[in-house]
């Protein structure tokens, strides 16, 4: 590889680090807006979809323009490709939080439900996931890209229980029907962004061996070194 395009992608590297630390921040900030009821928080992650855009754009650019410029071949040719690939990801997570952000400031405008629905298990769980995403994708860690398809399953399962829960609350309370859809929405998109964050992760394990996994997620898992551990 030669200088000029390891100085590209090195550049592709922060970019793509700058965009996954301001969408993780979102997706905190629109839970937090949830859950404490705030507004002007909700509306503060609603105001900066337009950054995440503008940064998602920018990076698709300067990637078109790397492979024009230096038609890098190998796992350079696969990073540069996964990076476009991770980038539309994180732009889709950033409009989740949104979606999240939207909710809570409808929410905030309503008497509070009575139904004890925690959401802070799953976002811990979710932000992790997109965490590791990312450090997977800098560090090029395969076995670390692995465990995030596991976590995926534990998001899955508390998604499920959050349906039950809110199926069986608008059964006792009809009248907290239209809050209750609303903050049952809020899991189904957390439990999407986790989703994202594993597509980020198989393109990780692309990009380092060269194995597409999308399509046979389960069968990898069960490969894996430490699914015995999971």
């Amino acid at each position: 590889m030669s200088r000029h395009l390891q100085r590209e992608i090195d550049g592709l590297k922060k970019r793509i680090l700058a965009l996954g630390a301001i969408v993780e921040e979102n997706v905190y900030k629109a839970v937090r807006s949830l859950q404490e009821r705030d507004s002007a928080l909700a509306e503060e992650v609603i105001g900066s979809d337009v950054e995440v855009d503008q940064a998602e754009v920018d990076l698709e650019e300067e990637c078109l323009k790397v492979l024009a410029l230096h038609q890098p071949v190998a796992i350079d040719l696969r990073y540069i490709v996964s990076i476009l690939k991770i980038n539309s990801d994180l732009e889709r997570v950033g409009d989740l939080a949104v979606n999240i952000a939207e909710r809570a400031r409808f929410l905030a405008t309503r008497e509070r439900t009575d139904i004890p629905l925690d959401f802070q298990v799953m976002v811990e769980k979710v932000r992790r996931m997109l965490g590791e995403s990312l450090d997977a994708l800098i560090n090029k860690d395969a076995d670390l890209a692995s465990r995030i398809l596991t976590a995926d399953d534990e998001v899955d399962a508390i998604n499920r229980e959050m349906y039950v829960q809110v199926q069986d609350a608008i059964r006792s309370k009809p009248g907290q029907m239209e809050s209750l859809i609303h903050l049952l929405s809020c899991s189904r998109h957390l439990e999407r962004i986790a989703d994202l964050a594993t597509n980020i992760a198989e393109d990780v394990i692309y990009m380092i061996d060269g194995t597409i996994i999308r399509h046979g997620a389960e069968d990898y898992r069960s490969d894996s070194p430490d699914a015995g551990n999971a």
